[in-house]
């Protein structure tokens, strides 16, 4: 499939809207109606697919998931609200408590906070290379638990 079809494309299936729609509907609702304890409970439990509520995940931003994921090759993405929100996982994803990342000083404001001050209180050490970012730098602050390089 083109590029150019897949950006329009993925992410509905033809035939499974419940109204028939050609294009992912805008889903604003916030919340998901159970067909009763035991659904929920796998829902919660991840053992069925389906929708719990829109922060988490709904239909529409599935959808720009599957997109996106199509259009990058990849198996799977994953849509924040924030782009601090998106730090947040990425790093998490890699490190915990413990573990370090090496990072360049030349970063928004608010990430080089969040590195500081936030991932302090997780126990994840965040080590700055100096304004000139030169790659020894990174190299000579990487140790074996360095867990990803941020720049």
């Amino acid at each position: 499939m083109r590029k150019e079809t897949k950006s329009v494309h993925v992410g509905l299936e033809p035939g499974r809207d419940p109204f028939g729609a050609l294009q992912v509907p805008v889903y604003a609702s916030t919340s998901y109606v159970f067909e009763g304890a035991e659904h929920a409970r796998r829902l919660f439990a991840l053992e069925a697919e389906g929708f719990i509520y829109s922060r988490i995940g709904n239909p529409t931003v599935a959808a720009l998931e599957a997109r996106l994921a199509a259009l990058e090759g990849a198996l799977g993405a994953v849509a924040t609200a924030s782009g601090h929100a998106a730090q947040m996982l990425a790093v998490l994803a890699l490190a915990e408590a413990g573990d370090n990342l090496v990072a360049s000083p030349n970063l928004y404001g608010g990430t080089v906070n969040q590195f500081k001050v936030l991932f302090a209180r997780l126990g994840i050490e965040v080590r700055f290379v100096s304004r000139e970012e030169r790659p020894e730098e990174f190299r000579a602050l990487t140790d074996d638990r360095t867990r990803l390089w941020w720049t």
